[in-house]
């Protein structure tokens, strides 16, 4: 019988006790890094990357994070498995269990992470799929706990489309009692499927708004998120796209719209002069460069956590 093994596929796989425990580890292990100590409890953990989109943070942060707590990881480019082509997604799954203590997967299609993790008879983690960026918003609602002390109740309004990064954050925010509104054009916003699962995940209560115009949007945010407009895959909707959120655009104009304490909020890469201007990109109230050193942290404790690597 297969081993009984905890994946992350999307942000509802965690309950809320174990999204704690993972902030937790990671709260500590990122004082440990203050204080020029390092934890060893992933000591003889391999993590088996696979890379079927390109990557900065998501490489650097899993590999970092598995030297710096004693374990090792292995980069594997797409094209040298050729996933559900030169080989099947099972196959991958059977033999890369064998060799690795978790796997990582940032790929297109979500129905890839789905099918490791239903194989796999170790940890898989969702670096990126096309639905969902689960990595991402767990490091980003680790970073507003950081800066605002507390979630529950907290304003987070994503302006843009609503892609993987918003589709995660809402998941999270519906999880933890967060406000969650989305300022999108039409045809970019939450599908109806999408907002009944969310529903459910705020005990049948609606989890997120849908307000058009930004500057409404905005007016009681704790928290200004935006992404960039065409994602990997999207670029040949890129000068459309462009045209269309125009008027999405994260300025200084719309912090004005937004409360004096408003935090703006960047999963990176931006893309400078289209949805956030340099002004607000390298302001004071912009936390973008927290949230992409917390991944490391949060992946971190995510991978001792998924592990069962005991004490820290």
């Amino acid at each position: 019988m297969k081993q009984r093994v905890k994946h992350l596929v999307t942000v509802a796989d965690l309950k809320n006790d174990e999204i704690r425990q993972v902030y937790e580890i990671a709260a500590h292990t990122k004082q440990q890094i203050r204080s020029g100590s390092r934890s060893t409890a992933l000591a003889g953990r391999v993590l088996g990357m696979i890379f079927e989109k390109p990557s900065m943070r998501t490489r650097m942060s899993f590999q970092s994070a598995m030297i710096q707590a004693g374990g090792q990881a292995m980069d594997i480019r797409g094209q040298e498995i050729g996933l559900g082509k030169r080989e099947s997604v099972k196959d991958v799954a059977c033999v890369m269990s064998r060799y690795v203590d978790a796997i990582m997967i940032r790929t297109f299609a979500h129905k890839n992470v789905q099918l490791l993790a239903r194989h796999a008879t170790v940890p898989v983690i969702n670096g990126l799929s096309d639905d969902a960026h689960p990595c991402q918003a767990l490091a980003d609602v680790f970073t507003v706990r950081e800066k605002l002390g507390t979630v529950r109740g907290a304003r987070l309004v994503f302006v843009g489309d609503g892609n993987n990064v918003a589709r995660s954050l809402a998941v999270l925010c519906a999880k933890l009692g967060m406000r969650f509104t989305l300022s999108a054009p039409h045809g970019h916003e939450f599908d109806a499927r999408f907002l009944r699962r969310l529903a459910k995940l705020a005990g049948g209560k609606a989890a997120a708004r849908l307000v058009r115009d930004p500057h409404r949007a905005v007016k009681n945010a704790d928290i200004l998120y935006t992404d960039v407009w065409a994602s990997m895959g999207q670029e040949g909707e890129a000068a459309a796209r462009a045209t269309l959120f125009r008027p999405y655009q994260v300025n200084r104009t719309l912090l004005r719209s937004a409360p004096r304490a408003a935090l703006v909020m960047h999963c990176l890469p931006a893309h400078r002069g289209d949805e956030i201007t340099d002004a607000v990109m390298d302001g004071a109230r912009c936390i973008a460069y927290d949230q992409a050193e917390n991944r490391l942290h949060v992946q971190k404790g995510l991978l001792i956590h998924l592990l069962g690597a005991g004490d820290v």
